[in-house]
């Protein structure tokens, strides 16, 4: 029994697979970290595989999807197993339909994938959408339906194809065979290698999962090795070159519609589309170069690495707005500091002193507070949890908060949150809103953004660029930079298509409170300050020694139109998260590229405290005070984590782990510095309040958590898709009793002068 089990088909080939197909099973090896939480689970990897969402819903077409590019995906790893390792077996050559027989011995992977998935769909499903075992069950009906009516057409393909190519294609090639004697050496050569390699097989599983001996069939062999060698090395290998050129079809074809919400499939069925590439792509390279494949692997690596910066295929990613075709912008200390001149700072705090009597005259006689907002980055957890908590704040002071607020500053998805509810507040105040419907609003900002960047980096941005729009008379590369703007301008209903100079009067007139949009140049580590305001006085140190220490967008790019910018753009390049939304290159000689502000502060408060700086004697003078409110989507003092006994593995990464984990904490300890200071040299009083998403009264991690996490509590993850669980916790955390107390603290300072008064 143990020798029928250990020389039987699927096992033999399951050991064949960990001894020689690595790189295959490193796939696979990936899929099942992803969808058991091993990898990922701070961006939410996982969560695009467990809650796959698609037209907005996550519902039975979702899954259906998912099952489509899964089926492709088991496809193509027994496509390529095949062409690699089908000849190692030459019992196959006896069988009709031996790929399909080679297929379902070769399941034993994506069985216990499917198993996996289908378990962790289940839990996830009933625990964080709120479903019954019904509407989950039917969800995982359409991810098996999708996965047999692919599994079930390409294997109806190859059993139809594999005849036909048998019988009519076969003599022709081996009619070219003949002439060709390097062709013909060369597959001999190939089968001869196989030969020397062959498996022990005693018995495998046909069509119908029924157990069959090997019977002896050496007199097959030794009568048909030609045709064998036909099929094996041609039929075959034809139909995976229709398949994988089909794939590529299907990837450049959809590329054309990729604006078409019906085409936006789920982000993670972007991923596993282009893993399936991936894995075709790497059994050709195995298959025709066999011991050299590695080798020839990297050469094409390196060529592709090398091309990718010749004009041919280079390519940049553009601020909407700006025109590149004028001359470039020189950028250097000596560029930086003429900009940042003491005539232009001078000029620049003029303008913003007019700004601040323009507010400060709404308040009558009485000095108000004054508010400085920082709010941190975070993906969309950090933008859904800036907006309600603004919303939260504008309800329980009756409008008043918002017209306290002089300025905004902050990172990332805070600062895209907030930029939306201040445009509502905007419009609600211009009378073109009657009544906010928070609700909607609150469901537009939560929205999903992640599908249409991923499926436009799988078929547009990862291969050729080949459709432009044009904007303000410039045409651009539709890449996933515009995809991330197309879809944050869908959900919040078009309201934030305007361009950066069309909030300059509205924040001159004290409308709406200043909002500078900070980016970080990724050559130098300086800030570049978006706003529709000259902000220069931002840019040097406070002994003004410095002058150089940031830019000053809009005086510095206003030959290539600055005042044109994209707002949706400017957000963006605040908001560039790694890998996903791409960095944007400006008009400068030397060519510089812009990454997100939560790189040098995600807080805002540094930035805050600048602007405090530079305008202290007329802030202690015209307001009874400063608030410093820092809206933020992580806990301000966090527990100490203990440290767990390390493996060598974990000992090599903890001191970039510990760098990376911490870098929000060095960040916040610097402003807490800051802040402190200022008290040194602010004539007037300071009051720091706080208000954080740290979900105390959490009853559980909404995903399982490692040992070295478990004190930090559960936590949206850091994404542009979120689960209607987080949604419901982010939502929800306001109404902690911390954030409770320090928004009664907030309302009480607000109201502080008219109380002593009555």
């Amino acid at each position: 029994m143990f020798r029928k089990i250990s020389y039987s088909f699927p096992v033999q080939l399951l050991v064949n697979h960990f001894k020689r197909n690595h790189i295959l099973i490193l796939y696979w090896l990936l899929l099942f970290a992803v969808v058991t939480y091993n990898f990922g689970s701070v961006l939410g990897i996982p969560f695009l595989f467990l809650d796959p969402e698609y037209l907005g819903r996550i519902d039975f077409r979702s899954f259906f999807i998912m099952g489509i590019v899964i089926g492709l995906f088991t496809m193509a790893f027994h496509i390529t197993s095949y062409i690699i390792d089908g000849p190692r077996f030459r019992f196959l050559g006896a069988l009709e339909k031996p790929f399909v027989k080679f297929s379902i011995n070769n399941s034993v992977i994506p069985t216990f994938f499917l198993i996996v998935y289908t378990i962790n769909i289940i839990q996830f499903q009933l625990q964080n959408e709120f479903g019954t075992l019904s509407t989950v069950m039917t969800k995982v009906a359409g991810f098996y339906l999708g996965f047999l009516i692919i599994t079930g057409f390409l294997f109806l393909y190859f059993s139809i194809t594999n005849k036909d190519i048998f019988k009519v294609i076969s003599s022709q090639l081996n009619k070219q065979m003949k002439k060709s004697q390097l062709a013909r050496s060369n597959i001999m050569q190939r089968y001869r290698y196989d030969r020397l390699l062959e498996i022990r097989i005693e018995n495998y599983f046909n069509e119908f999962l029924i157990p069959k001996k090997i019977t002896d069939l050496e007199k097959f062999y030794a009568k048909n090795d030609r045709d064998m060698i036909v099929k094996v090395f041609d039929q075959n290998h034809l139909n995976t070159v229709l398949i994988e050129l089909g794939i590529l079809a299907i990837l450049f074809t959809t590329g054309f519609f990729r604006e078409v919400p019906y085409f936006q499939i789920p982000a993670a069925a972007s991923a596993v589309l282009l893993l399936t590439f991936f894995v075709i792509f790497s059994g050709a390279i195995s298959f025709w170069f066999r011991k050299w494949g590695f080798s020839i692997s990297i050469i094409i690596l390196l060529f592709f690495n090398y091309a990718i910066t010749t004009d041919y295929l280079f390519s940049e990613y553009k601020a909407f707005g700006l025109d590149y075709s004028k001359e470039h912008v020189d950028l250097n200390l000596s560029s930086l500091a003429a900009h940042n001149s003491e005539d232009n700072v001078d000029s620049d705090k003029k303008e913003t002193l007019k700004v601040l009597e323009t507010w400060r005259n709404k308040f009558g006689e009485e000095k108000p507070k004054l508010i400085l907002m920082g709010v941190s980055g975070g993906g969309q957890r950090a933008a859904l949890w800036a907006f309600n908590t603004l919303r939260v704040l504008d309800s329980a002071s009756n409008g008043q908060f918002f017209e306290n607020t002089f300025l905004i500053t902050g990172a990332s998805g805070g600062l895209v949150g907030t930029a939306y509810f201040r445009e509502l507040y905007l419009r609600r105040k211009m009378g073109m809103i009657d009544k906010m419907d928070y609700t909607s609003y609150l469901k537009n900002i939560s929205d999903d953004i992640l599908n249409p960047i991923m499926f436009t980096l799988i078929v547009n941005d990862l291969f050729v660029k080949h459709q432009t729009f044009e904007y303000c008379d410039t045409k651009y590369f539709k890449d996933r930079g515009y995809a991330f703007e197309q879809q944050l301008n869908k959900n919040t209903d078009f309201v934030l298509d305007k361009k950066l100079m069309e909030y300059e009067q509205p924040e001159k007139n004290s409308d709406i409170p200043m909002l500078i949009l900070s980016p970080t140049v990724i050559n130098g580590g300086r800030k570049l300050y978006i706003s529709p305001q000259h902000t220069s006085y931002l840019n040097i140190t406070e002994d003004g020694r410095n002058r150089t220490a940031g830019i000053d967008f809009l005086r510095f790019f206003e030959e290539q139109g600055s005042r044109n910018l994209r707002y949706l753009t400017a957000l963006r390049m605040n908001a560039t998260f790694p890998y996903i939304t791409p960095n944007v290159s400006l008009p400068t000689d030397p060519r510089v590229e812009i990454m997100d502000a939560g790189i040098s502060d995600n807080f805002g408060i540094s930035d805050a405290v600048q602007f405090l700086h530079n305008f202290k004697e007329w802030i202690s003078e015209n307001t009874s005070g400063v608030i410093i409110l820092s809206i933020r989507d992580s806990d301000r003092k966090q527990e100490f984590d203990g440290v767990e006994r390390q493996t060598i593995i974990q000992k090599f990464f903890t001191p970039i782990k510990s760098i990376y984990n911490n870098w929000w904490n060095f960040q916040g300890f610097n402003n807490e510095t800051r802040v402190e200071y200022a008290r040194s040299w602010f004539d007037g009083e300071i009051t720091q309040i706080n208000l954080q998403y740290v979900n105390e009264n959490s009853e559980g991690p909404l995903i399982p958590v490692m040992k070295e996490e478990s004190n930090r509590g559960r936590r949206a993850s850091l994404n542009w898709h979120l689960t209607s669980k987080e949604k419901k916790d982010i939502i929800s955390n306001i109404y902690s009793s911390k954030n409770k107390s320090s928004i009664n603290k907030l309302i009480d300072l607000i109201n502080v002068d008219e109380t002593d008064e009555d």
